[in-house]
């Protein structure tokens, strides 16, 4: 009988903190986050020292491998979505890199979907790569991407978070061509 009235103690307190939980925590979101995502023909780049695009002439590479990112509406209001991202990235080092160190430029940009930019800004990243390195990941976070939204019924599923490199006219032409240079081809292993 003394067991059993402990365990009944115990099933209560558990399902109180269970019912806690539930009522403490905060509400889901009423709409889908915006997708985040790299754009194809900017998620690398790929730097070649003089005309002919063989391997040895491809000095620092850069490949965005991944975009994560989570929301949060503020509330039911037309408030902003906050939204946090991270990107990983791939940086290379290849036969005709000079010095060990680079600065790549990135952008992120917010745009109501198909239609327009809403923002969009240019980020400098500098990899240092050590003397046995040619290859260096790295991961930048955003804790704070705000999303405007006009109605409270406008979902993120309106807008994208799109990603890339700066790159020039030859390295946006490069990769449109569907050439590929991987630091790392032919080291077995």
């Amino acid at each position: 009988m003394r067991l059993a009235a402990c365990l009944a103690a115990a099933l209560a307190l558990t399902g109180c903190q269970t019912v806690r939980d539930t009522l403490g925590s905060p509400e889901p979101n009423p709409g889908p986050c915006p997708n985040a995502l790299s754009l194809y023909d900017a998620h690398r780049l790929v730097e070649i020292e003089g005309d002919d695009p063989v391997f040895e002439n491809v000095g620092f590479t850069g490949e965005i491998l991944d975009v994560a990112s989570r929301c949060r509406y503020t509330d039911r209001q037309a408030s902003p979505i906050d939204v946090s991202m991270a990107i990983r990235f791939a940086f290379g080092r290849g036969p005709a890199a000079e010095g060990r160190e680079h600065t790549y430029n990135y952008f992120v940009t917010v745009t109501r979907r198909d239609t327009a930019v809403i923002d969009k800004q240019v980020f400098p990243i500098t990899v240092r790569f050590d003397r046995d390195e040619d290859r260096v990941l790295v991961t930048e976070e955003f804790d704070s991407i705000r999303i405007p939204r006009a109605e409270a019924d406008t979902s993120g599923a309106n807008f994208e978070i799109i990603v890339g490199f700066e790159l020039t006219d030859e390295q946006l032409e490069f990769n449109r061509s569907g050439l590929r240079f991987r630091v790392d081809a032919g080291q077995g292993g």
